[in-house]
């Protein structure tokens, strides 16, 4: 999984961009594209596929298109070490998610770790017990179903943080009110830590690219 923040230059070649798409696609990826709220970039890329080299020709497509990529993340799709027995169904949706999800426009993206202090060292927790608090964070995740969908990709190794989390809701305070929630649950509150957070819409590429809302 890919996440590319780009800002668009005066004129982006949306041609280029649907190309490229249309590549990932046929090396079986998908990608999502949002417009991008803020300073940080003008748009977003959340980009999938089984092979990291059609991630790379995606990622390589968009500079030539006049887009200035100004964050990357990389991650991995994955089930965790705590939701050993969840059912098939479940299984699949984390490893191969079929995204956007349908109704929920509001995107956000952040980057997370778990803390190693002398007060509060995740991993210096045994199994049982960061089980314990993984199941009372999922629960209160899980209040926001329907409204918000939650895809939480393992980057250890592969970039800055631990976790990339991506969320779509049907609307911007669903994402807020998640995040605020799950803020107060103990596995957040003490284990925590949390990176630069990107917010916009979900839209296809030429209506994003061209600055047309859909």
């Amino acid at each position: 999984m890919l996440h590319l923040f780009c800002r668009l230059g005066p004129e982006p070649d949306v041609d280029a961009v649907l190309a490229a798409e249309k590549r990932l696609v046929e090396g079986g990826g998908q990608l999502v594209t949002a417009a991008i709220l803020g300073h940080k970039a003008d748009v977003g890329f959340v980009a999938l596929a089984p092979e990291m080299w059609t991630l790379w020709e995606f990622q390589r497509a968009c500079p030539s298109a006049g887009l200035a990529v100004t964050a990357s993340y990389v991650s991995l799709t994955e089930v965790s070490e705590y939701a050993a027995g969840v059912p098939e169904e479940l299984r699949n949706a984390r490893l191969f998610p079929r995204l956007p999800p349908e109704g929920m426009s509001a995107f956000c993206f952040y980057p997370m770790s778990k803390r190693r202090t002398a007060e509060h060292n995740w991993y210096a927790l045994e199994f049982e017990e960061r089980t314990r608090l993984m199941v009372g964070h999922g629960a209160v995740g899980r209040s926001f179903r329907g409204r918000v969908l939650q895809l939480v990709t393992g980057s250890t190794g592969l970039d800055d943080w631990e976790w990339g989390v991506t969320l779509f809701g049907v609307h911007p305070d669903d994402l807020k009110a998640c995040v605020y929630e799950m803020r107060f649950d103990e596995a957040s509150a003490h284990y925590a830590e949390f990176g630069p957070f990107y917010a916009g819409m979900v839209a296809d590429v030429a209506s994003v690219l061209s600055g047309s809302p859909p």
